[in-house]
């Protein structure tokens, strides 16, 4: 049995498009009273698909149709007018609203209970330290990188288990790729356009992970940043590929540690020797030795800052000669201090592996932490 229908969609970026060749079906209707974003009409939602891949406000994969009573789902949930300011890129001053926002969310698949996690991602990426223009304009490709932490990630069935750094659940998925679609239509983050990247990393379709708090002999990642262990919590970090690893030939705590030390080390000769944040995902396999000799987060922490560094002479060894010049015997360490290792527990319950997730650019961009539903601009109220 055929049904027929009529979507009404909503454009998902800031402006107007002009000059595209495309031709639809459909007609542009007025504003709504409460969403200010106009209305096409399409046939179906091949259709639908048609015309937003034509005015590249997609990533590639099929978008669900922004209809307005999904979009306002999403506004009602999180309790956030239309019109709210979610923030402003720092560099090219783009307003980001929630509205926007949630057309994008949309699109990439949330339902109304993911829309507040959004929101704190996006805010996070729009705090200075974290430098949005520069990590995602740049040739060297990251990805925004993005944790989750708190009870909202059993709320919306998020799991830190298998294939905790692919497709493991559809929250996390859906969070991560809508980062890649609100960059690309409210930032103009497009391959060729201010995307510069020369190769980038699958991570630009999704990178988003949620930490497995409930088999973690450690705080929490968004604990160990400030945040109250019964707030939930967003971290993003401008990041390469991850690079994974594997050690099942010991139990020691320093041993394992080498291999990551290996790792990052490895990523300090071939790509950058640059300090800054550097990500580690350790699986339960791995957690458990540390948890059997007492390790804390701290001291993971402490042995990878003391031991994951190298000398400049190195990049003779990997054809970088050229630069080493006088200062072989400088010493570059991965990480400006402890705190820049953010330790992550995820991953499958078998298997020795572990995986390092290395920074865009030392010390330019840094990993910033975001409660959910916090107001970072709102005066404080009065006793």
């Amino acid at each position: 049995m055929c049904i027929s229908f009529t979507y009404r969609i909503l454009i998902s970026v800031s402006f107007r498009p002009v000059n595209n060749p495309f031709t639809h079906t459909g007609k542009l209707e007025t504003y709504d009273m409460s969403l200010a974003s106009k209305r096409y009409e399409v046939e179906d939602i091949l259709a639908a698909q048609e015309f937003y891949h034509s005015r590249k406000w997609t990533d590639g994969l099929p978008v669900v149709p922004p209809t307005s009573d999904a979009v306002q789902a999403c506004l009602d949930w999180a309790m956030l007018p239309a019109e709210h300011l979610i923030g402003i890129e720092p560099v090219r001053e783009r307003v980001i609203t929630a509205e926007k926002l949630a057309i994008n969310a949309v699109m990439a698949g949330c339902l109304p209970m993911h829309f507040p996690l959004v929101v704190a991602t996006v805010t996070a990426m729009l705090q200075e330290p974290f430098l949005v223009h520069g990590a995602t304009a740049s040739t060297g490709g990251c990805a925004v990188f993005v944790v989750i932490n708190g009870p909202v990630r059993q709320e919306v069935g998020m799991s830190g288990s298998f294939n905790a750094l692919g497709s493991s659940d559809r929250a996390t998925t859906v969070i991560g790729r809508t980062v890649r679609l609100v960059l690309c239509n409210l930032l103009d983050v497009r391959p060729g356009e201010i995307d510069r990247s020369t190769l980038g990393h699958p991570g630009k379709l999704s990178y988003c992970i949620a930490e497995d708090e409930e088999d973690c002999p450690w705080q929490s990642l968004s604990e160990d940043r400030g945040i109250p262990r019964d707030a939930s919590a967003v971290t993003v970090m401008a990041a390469g590929a991850p690079r994974q690893l594997m050690n099942e030939w010991t139990t020691k705590p320093e041993e394992i540690l080498d291999t990551f030390c290996a790792e990052i080390k490895a990523n300090l000769r071939h790509y950058s020797i640059y300090p800054g944040n550097y990500a580690i995902v350790i699986p339960p396999q791995l957690r458990q030795h540390f948890k059997d000799a007492g390790w804390s987060r701290r001291d993971i922490q402490e042995y990878v800052f003391e031991n994951a560094r190298i000398l400049r002479r190195e990049w003779a060894d990997v054809g970088k000669g050229n630069v080493v010049g006088g200062r072989g015997d400088q010493e570059y360490p991965a990480l400006p201090d402890p705190e820049h290792l953010l330790v992550i527990a995820a991953g499958g319950p078998a298997g020795g592996f572990g995986a390092v997730i290395p920074p865009w650019l030392g010390h330019k961009s840094k990993a910033v932490t975001v409660a959910v539903g916090a107001c970072l601009d709102c005066e404080p109220t009065a006793d």
